[in-house]
């Protein structure tokens, strides 16, 4: 792979305006593309960890999206800097696309967090075998590609079908119409649902990266890009800066939230030290390094008097842990460039670095802590009513709405959806075959829930089982 095919401007659909006056890159325009969209603003009403619980401090898909977008940026810059390419443009070009990158990696995921993906690939395992379409079963319908598309939903593929055809603006074919090189650095696993290996040692087929219905845009996207079936360069990027945002804002959200106290969270990174320090490649010395931070960062407030001195230290040692962590991914990237060039490279930056240790410590606490606490798993029982119920009442009504024999309930459903995406779907089915009308339909429904924020589901829950204003609780 090289920069410059890489580094690819070209969209799916050609500019029709010759601005004499206009001076912004073309990943710039995708700057302001993104940050006006209706899809952009969702993210503030979907959560990042906590569904459902009303605060102003915890973050939402917006915040950590915006966290996300500034770590992204960094990290190219300091990753360019550090390689001293010749070409002189490189660095401005990756940092921009990577910070639109950030901004929208997360535009796919469902109501509820993650916890709406797994929600939506539950339902199908358990509903698709009795799904009905023309009086067909679902399942004799759908071929192995489209029947593993929802099986193994995904709000990574689901982001590139948002921005690519569910975003309506000029028409309904190329969505927000942005370059081929930022569309590819969100295609975090470019392989099809059929081609996931979990086991296959390489990150690239962990998950999917895109849907049937996007097979033929994304042979598009990486040919022109250059990339082909390898891992574009500057996902690795983007993965680690999400990495980073996550794993930090998910100890500090746990202790504000009083999820773990800050004498549990030392006793943690300390005890995760002692178990890393046989380990070869820096490992005990990084997360050795981390539980010595907080400590000193809880006498540096302390000595202060700033109130609430255990939570202002943890505040004050995550901005240090960020950093350790983005010198970490960096020195990564460096180190193992050719390798990521060739498209050889089979984990990802923080595995790959003495921050590993680190890194999957701190995942496992706020696993064990904030995950698994009691309030968010009471949520996740509350979100799976939700989400049982739209998905039973909006797939149905995706495989019926406009048949002779459809109900008056399936078009008063179809009604009261995104008009856009209905008629997305009624222009994609004209002239498919009987399978792919049937994907296409279902597709609609997944489509419909996506793009529901947390307490719109919440709503549109409410007034399908009749409790009008009333809460479902």
């Amino acid at each position: 792979m090289n920069w410059n095919q890489l580094l690819c401007r070209e969209r799916e659909r050609p500019h029709s305006s010759n601005n004499e006056n206009e001076i912004r890159t073309e990943f710039r325009r995708d700057y302001h593309r993104i940050i006006g969209s209706a899809s952009f603003r969702r993210l503030q009403d979907k959560a990042q960890v906590y569904p459902l619980m009303r605060g102003d401090f915890v973050r939402t898909r917006l915040t950590h999206s915006l966290e996300v977008s500034s770590f992204a940026e960094s990290l190219g810059d300091i990753i360019f800097r550090k390689l001293e390419l010749p070409e002189n443009d490189i660095r401005e070009d990756c940092r921009d696309i990577l910070r639109c990158a950030g901004l929208i990696h997360d535009i796919g995921n469902p109501p509820f967090g993650h916890f709406g993906e797994f929600a939506i690939r539950r339902w199908f395992k358990d509903n698709l075998p009795r799904l009905k379409f023309k009086g067909k079963p679902v399942s004799e319908l759908l071929n192995e590609q489209m029947t593993e598309d929802f099986m193994n939903f995904e709000g990574n593929a689901q982001a590139l079908r948002i921005i690519t055809r569910l975003h309506c603006l000029t028409d309904m074919s190329t969505g927000m119409n942005l370059t081929y090189a930022l569309l590819n650095t969100i295609i975090k696993y470019p392989v099809r649902s059929v081609d996931i290996n979990k086991k296959s040692g390489d990150i690239r087929t962990k998950k999917m990266g895109f849907f049937y219905s996007e097979n033929e845009l994304f042979e598009k996207i990486t040919n022109a890009t250059g990339a082909d079936q390898s891992r574009y360069p500057l996902t690795y990027i983007l993965e680690a800066a999400d990495d980073i945002a996550y794993l930090t804002a998910d100890i500090e959200d746990a202790v504000v939230k009083g999820f773990i106290d800050f004498r549990t969270l030392i006793e943690e990174l300390f005890s995760g030290a002692r178990d890393y320090i046989d380990a070869p490649g820096g490992l005990y010395d990084t997360v050795y390094a981390a539980a010595c931070s907080l400590d000193n960062s809880y006498m540096d407030v302390h000595k202060l008097g700033m109130p609430d001195p255990k939570q202002k230290s943890v505040q004050q040692w995550v901005v240090k842990l960020q950093n350790m962590l983005i010198y970490a991914a960096a020195d990564s990237f460096c180190d193992n460039y050719d390798a990521i060039m060739d498209g050889t490279f089979k984990t990802d930056l923080l595995t790959s670095s003495p921050a590993q240790g680190l890194s999957k410590l701190l995942g496992d606490i706020a696993y064990d802590y904030a995950f698994r606490s009691k309030s968010v798993v009471s949520s996740e029982i509350s979100e799976h009513t939700i989400m049982n119920s739209l998905l039973d009442n909006i797939v149905d009504m995706a495989l019926n709405f406009d048949l002779e024999d459809s109900s008056g309930f399936h078009k008063d459903l179809s009604e009261v959806l995104s008009e856009n995406y209905v008629a997305i779907c009624r222009n994609k089915c004209r002239g498919a075959s009987e399978s792919e009308e049937c994907y296409y339909r279902i597709q609609l429904a997944t489509d419909c829930i996506s793009g529901m924020t947390d307490s719109y589901a919440e709503k549109f829950y409410r007034m399908l089982n009749g409790f009008g204003d009333q809460r479902y609780v």
